[in-house]
């Protein structure tokens, strides 16, 4: 990299516009002249030790690495159709902090963020925790490994997906998926993955009401399900599920194996379900 700056406190409109082949260190972008945009348009940058408190820093920036920084709940829709980026051991707040935005890692991040990854394409998260609202919605390619998340209609539309060694408190999450596979992990949360197709679940803690409906190519492999009631509605499944389920409803087709089940609900059925319930 051939340009330093370094050490200085940066609140100008455009301040580093088009930056290229440089390292941004140990800045402040904050100020009573309040200006956004700091570092759009950049080029091969990397940014260590900086605190951002101005909105949309980094927009159409592409091959970036982030490095023990800090964007304050002020830095509004952060990075934006960013390209081939990686953010580390840094805090990112701030409503919208990713959209639109392809080839990102990101680890050992905190975040806080509503609308986190909307529209994205090729993002792993790594070794992090995140609360978001609405969590990765409409994107694509997504893998999450040791994540612990919080946040409520997570993962809506999203296409192939992986998640792994996870803890997830969300509520209507995995809806209109496709091709996602989700291993040795927590999932809590009501009215999980409804409308999916090709969900996976495997070595997995499912907790919560009304789960898995709707489902088509849905897969349970040595899971567990806690207080959950009237599940599978209209599902094409294959479940083998190790302990109990409160109730189980209307499966459209498949097999369903559990060592007990609560109650089996076979009425008022819109459609012809004929999945198998097998008791151990």
């Amino acid at each position: 990299m051939k340009n330093l700056v370094e050490n200085k406190q940066l609140d100008e409109e455009r301040a580093l516009y088009n930056l290229t082949d440089a390292e941004v260190k140990n800045c402040v972008f904050d100020g009573p002249a309040d200006g956004e945009s700091a570092l759009k348009e950049a080029r091969n940058i990397k940014v260590s030790d900086c605190k951002f408190s101005l909105r949309y820093p980094l927009w159409h920036v592409t091959d970036f690495e982030i490095e023990n920084s800090t964007m304050n709940e002020l830095t509004r829709a952060a990075l934006w159709y960013d390209k081939n980026g990686f953010i580390h051991d840094s805090k990112l707040g701030g409503i919208k902090a990713l959209r639109e935005c392809v080839d990102i890692k990101l680890q050992k991040c905190d975040i806080v963020s509503e609308e986190f990854g909307w529209k994205c394409d090729n993002i792993s998260l790594l070794d992090s925790s995140i609360e978001s609202m609405y969590l990765f919605l409409d994107s694509k390619n997504i893998k999450l490994d040791n994540v612990n998340m919080k946040g409520k209609y997570s993962f809506q539309y999203v296409e192939n997906m992986e998640i792994t060694n996870s803890i997830l408190d969300t509520k209507d999450a995995f809806w209109h998926t496709k091709n996602v596979t989700v291993k040795d992990s927590i999932v809590k949360g009501e009215y999980l993955a409804w409308y999916s197709e090709n969900l996976t679940l495997i070595n997995c803690k499912i907790i919560g009401t009304q789960p898995l409906c709707y489902c088509k190519g849905l897969r349970l492999i040595n899971c567990t399900m806690e207080d959950c009631d009237l599940s599978f509605e209209y599902s094409e499944v294959e479940a083998d599920i190790v302990g109990h389920i409160d109730s189980v409803k209307n499966p459209k087709s498949g097999k369903i194996v559990a060592d007990s089940i609560g109650e089996i609900i076979r009425e008022a059925a819109v459609m012809d379900c004929k999945g198998e319930i097998i008791t151990r």
